[in-house]
C-alpha cells in the first residue's frame, strides 16, 4: 500500500492539494472519500473537479446520488454520495456497477455503503478533522 499524507491548513490551501490529488489520479478511475461527517469531503470534491476543469457546478449528490460533470477534455466524471442508502441493492438499482466499469473517474463519498460493488483497484482518500478550518488528507490505495 502507498500512502501520501498532505496538510491542508485552510480553505485556501485546497487548490494546491487538489492539484497533489490529481496528479495521484493516474490509472486510477475510482475514488473513495472516506471521514467523518462533515470533514469536507464535498468540499474537497469540489477543488478537485476544478483542477480537472469542470466548469458546471460542483454540488452533493445526496439525493439523487450520482452527479455527472464534463472535464477540461469534455470526459465525464460521476460524482456519488451513498450516505442515505440502506444497502448496496439500491446502488446496483441505479446502475452504479456500469458507472464504475466505464474507465470514468468516479468520486464516492461513504463508499463503505457499497463496498461489495466496489473494484478493488481503487485510490482512497481519508480526511480526518485536525482544527477548524484545517485537515489532514491520506492518499493510499
Amino acid at each position: 500500500m502507498i500512502s501520501k499524507t498532505l496538510e491542508i491548513s485552510s480553505l485556501d490551501a485546497l487548490p494546491q492539494a487538489a492539484a497533489q490529488v490529481r496528479a495521484a489520479l493516474a490509472g486510477h478511475s475510482i475514488v473513495c472519500f472516506e471521514g467523518e461527517m462533515g470533514a469536507g469531503k464535498t468540499t474537497f470534491i469540489k477543488a478537485l473537479c476544478q483542477a480537472l476543469g469542470v466548469a458546471d457546478e460542483v454540488s452533493s449528490p445526496t439525493f439523487s446520488l450520482v452527479n455527472e460533470y464534463r472535464d477540461a477534455h469534455d470526459q465525464p466524471i460521476y460524482h456519488f454520495d451513498f450516505y442515505r442508502l440502506d444497502s448496496a441493492a439500491e446502488a446496483e438499482g441505479i446502475g452504479a456497477p456500469e458507472y464504475f466499469d466505464s474507465g470514468y473517474l468516479c468520486l464516492i463519498e461513504w463508499p463503505s455503503r457499497v463496498e461489495a460493488l466496489l473494484p478493488s483497484d481503487r485510490l482512497i482518500i481519508t480526511l480526518n478533522v485536525t482544527g477548524p478550518s484545517s485537515r489532514e488528507l491520506i492518499i493510499s490505495n
